[in-house]
């Protein structure tokens, strides 16, 4: 299907809101911090979401972002929200590892760990999110996770066999403490989302994380998108295949006992959570 630009705006708009009604994404009452980290797929989740909003009386947004201290990275993109939700006029708070664990990531890796940067990102990230969405009442957290990333944690997870993390991708029982996250972009291929953005003027960016090339993710990129583009519509077939699973993932975490970390008091599957560990091994 080929479509002029204002059609193609039209129907990826449509699409996105046709996600968030199918899933009850939002709903009175709602307030929902927007993770923005400054990327093409985050700017164009808060575009939406912001016009969705600005006709509501009953739902509230505010944004949320984390400082990992990449240097050269993630300053500047920060640097180019901060100057966009000016003109948007939003409530903006900025957590950051320096703050959260006492270094950046740029310190942590420099340390020479065996495991990858994103190892020890992916779990302070949550835990910084989480915090500030919670500090500031939301009730739900929207992240920027678009089709190729859903297709990628699903294939991940599979071929790690890890059965556990797989269901944790579907939304979970309430947990007190835990904020849910929501992903209306979930059914949106990156490239669409590219699109988008240079038609739109968003200040987005298609500079990578300097670490990224280092993570299993980054394979299952590169596989992915040469199935994709010999077999259009694969990713399209990975999600719908694993919401056709979901029913029999549940009763798995239904027996899981929710702990409180003995050492910070977040939520935690154990009795010390993974950040407090990880904050150990780096010496704090």
């Amino acid at each position: 299907m080929h479509l002029c630009e204002t059609h193609f705006k039209e129907d990826l708009l449509r699409r996105i809101k046709r996600t968030i009604r199918k899933h009850g994404m939002i709903k009175s009452g709602d307030k929902i911090a927007v993770a923005l980290s400054g990327g093409k797929d985050s700017f164009l989740l808060l575009n939406v979401l912001y016009e969705i909003v600005s006709v509501r009386r009953d739902v509230e947004l505010f944004v949320i972002s984390v400082d990992e201290g990449i240097e050269g990275y993630r300053d500047r993109l920060l640097t180019r929200a901060s100057s966009f939700l000016k003109e948007l006029g939003l409530f903006y708070r900025v957590g950051s590892f320096r703050e959260e664990i006492g270094r950046t990531l740029d310190e942590i890796v420099s340390m020479g760990f065996k495991e990858t940067p994103c190892s020890f990102c992916g779990v302070f990230r949550k835990r910084i999110l989480n915090r500030l969405a919670r500090e500031h009442g939301a009730t739900k957290v929207a992240t920027g996770h678009n089709l190729d990333d859903e297709a990628q944690s699903i294939l991940m997870n599979y071929l790690k066999g890890d059965i556990d993390r797989l269901a944790r991708l579907m939304p979970l029982r309430p947990i007190e403490g835990f904020i849910p996250r929501i992903k209306p972009l979930r059914e949106i291929p990156e490239r669409e989302i590219t699109l988008y953005g240079l038609l739109e003027d968003l200040p987005t960016t298609v500079m990578e994380c300097p670490y990224a090339s280092r993570a299993f993710r980054s394979d299952i990129r590169e596989v992915l998108n040469i199935l994709e583009d010999r077999h259009p519509g694969i990713s399209y077939s990975i999600i719908r295949g694993f919401e056709k699973i979901r029913p029999l993932l549940p009763d798995r975490l239904e027996e899981e006992e929710i702990w409180r970390c003995e050492t910070c008091g977040e939520p935690s599957s154990g009795r010390i959570c993974k950040a407090c560990m990880l904050k150990a091994r780096i010496g704090f």
